[in-house]
């Protein structure tokens, strides 16, 4: 299966034409939140990618909450905030929001570490891990070095052992990769992503 992920569009209209253009030869798009500001124009957001024929399964980022993103979803996409699905065979599963909770007050949607491993823990098996904050040293670094990642992220990953782990959240970090086990983690930024998964 063809994959094509990003997060963190912040309403960029040259970047979903961008995204838009490639999903032509996508199977499946994933998008790891973040996709207004600040809870702002994420109907607008929404009518950016609206051009996107294939798939999409989404979780909400910190700059809107999992009911405002299912509400202005589109037709083809599939809410994911710690819960999973099944597309031809791929198990997937998403948890949205900012975790750990972060300094940007009361317009970001955020969760405690100890709630994010209750929402987690629902997660058994998975081909592909989508959470919009990154695990606790793993593409996690602002720009003064310092890391932010999510501690329930990461113990997530390192039980399940799904083949991707895919996030966004820490823009200094954006094109990190790196691995936990046999999971490949990957910040992805709102850029073309592009992966190859056996299903």
């Amino acid at each position: 299966m063809k994959i094509l992920a990003f997060s963190d569009l912040h309403a960029a209209r040259a970047r979903a034409a961008d995204l838009v253009a490639a999903s032509a030869d996508a199977d499946l798009v994933i998008g790891a939140g973040d996709f207004c500001n600040m809870r702002q124009g994420l109907d607008q957001a929404m009518q950016l990618l609206s051009g996107i024929a294939a798939p999409m399964v989404a979780v909400p980022g910190n700059a809107e909450s999992a009911d405002e993103l299912r509400a202005a979803a589109l037709a083809n996409m599939t809410v994911l905030h710690g819960a999973g699905t099944e597309v031809e065979g791929l198990r997937l599963f998403g948890l949205g929001y900012g975790v750990p909770v972060t300094p940007f007050g009361d317009w970001s949607c955020d969760l405690t570490e100890a709630f994010a491993g209750q929402m987690l823990a629902e997660c058994g098996e998975a081909d592909i891990l989508i959470t919009h904050s990154p695990p606790k040293g793993l593409a996690d670094l602002t720009s003064n070095g310092i890391s932010v990642g999510s501690t329930a992220i990461r113990d997530g990953i390192e039980r399940v052992q799904p083949r991707l782990a895919l996030c966004g959240h820490i823009h200094d970090s954006w094109g990190q990769r790196g691995r936990i086990g046999a999971t490949q983690v990957v910040n992805l930024g709102p850029t073309v992503n592009w992966f190859e998964v056996d299903q």
